[in-house]
């Protein structure tokens, strides 16, 4: 069965969706991984599928009326193609690439008419966990971009998952927000006891060594963290060009074009951290 994370902060602009498109290409693309994976992008701001897709690709199956991750939280409703009823769990997966290696990225793709289930958020919860079981067994780790907002979103994203990953930008108001984290997984564990949640750990992304702002910044969530009995990475995401500039050509660090060593090493540290933490 895969393991499954949920990349989340309740904050937005902390980097989500590039970091969870970069785990997948690691996980997936090097040879002594060799990864089946799978992106369910959760957020209605859908960046990891167009980061994964690229916009022609990602129109194409708006266009095409496809299923996405709005028509599994939506199967009893009307969605904007209709009303739909998901029975092949297969039918909302596009692969994205397979490599040569025999690993591979697929992907569930957002939309944003995902923002509308927050209106109307019952019984929709367990629906993305309950497709997820019938595939999980196909794929060795399944990657869940969330939204940036306490929701049925959320509690889907839980409910879905083995660990949570919560990147944090090193400054003040990425680092304010996590109270709020804490607040939403404390609530979801004592209503459902019998999910198993852990916290795989918090790791600094973007992080750039500016002093004093992001000393200070990394000694706030260590605080909290060490209260929380949470892991903080040792390995830190560092902040490079490079991420915007793959988003752009459809790569991931590793393959971006003039990207530099030793940023690359630094995400690919943190990567091995992070197959550690949970046994991958």
């Amino acid at each position: 069965m895969a393991k499954k994370v949920s990349i989340i902060n309740m904050k937005g602009g902390v980097g989500k969706s590039t970091l969870t498109v970069n785990l997948a290409w690691h996980f997936a693309a090097y040879r002594h991984w060799s990864q089946k994976v799978l992106v369910v992008d959760l957020d209605p701001q859908f960046n990891a599928s167009q980061y994964l897709l690229g916009v022609s690709k990602y129109k194409a199956i708006l266009d095409n009326g496809k299923p996405t991750t709005w028509d599994i939280l939506e199967q009893n409703t009307r969605t904007p193609t209709g009303v739909s009823k998901i029975i092949d769990p297969h039918k909302p997966i596009h692969n994205v690439v397979t490599f040569v290696n025999n690993g591979r990225i697929d992907l569930i793709p957002s939309r944003l008419e995902l923002a509308f289930s927050l209106k109307n958020p019952a019984q929709k919860e367990r629906q993305l966990s309950k497709i997820l079981a019938k595939i999980d067994n196909e794929y060795d780790l399944i990657l869940i971009d969330c939204a940036p907002t306490e929701s049925v979103l959320t509690t889907a994203a839980y409910l879905a998952s083995d660990y949570l990953l919560v990147p944090v930008k090193p400054e003040y108001l990425s680092a304010i927000g996590l109270p709020l984290l804490v607040n939403s997984m404390n609530d979801f564990k004592n209503e459902n006891e019998e999910h198993n949640l852990s916290l795989a750990g918090v790791v600094f992304n973007a992080a750039e060594n500016y002093y004093p702002e992001e000393q200070l910044s990394k000694n706030m969530v260590r605080d909290l963290a060490s209260k929380q009995g949470w892991y903080v990475f040792q390995a830190e995401v560092p902040y490079s060009k490079s991420f915007p500039k793959g988003a752009r050509e459809g790569k991931p660090i590793i393959n971006t074009s003039y990207a530099r060593t030793v940023q690359k090493t630094r995400f690919m540290n943190f990567a091995e951290e992070f197959a550690k933490r949970i046994s991958l």
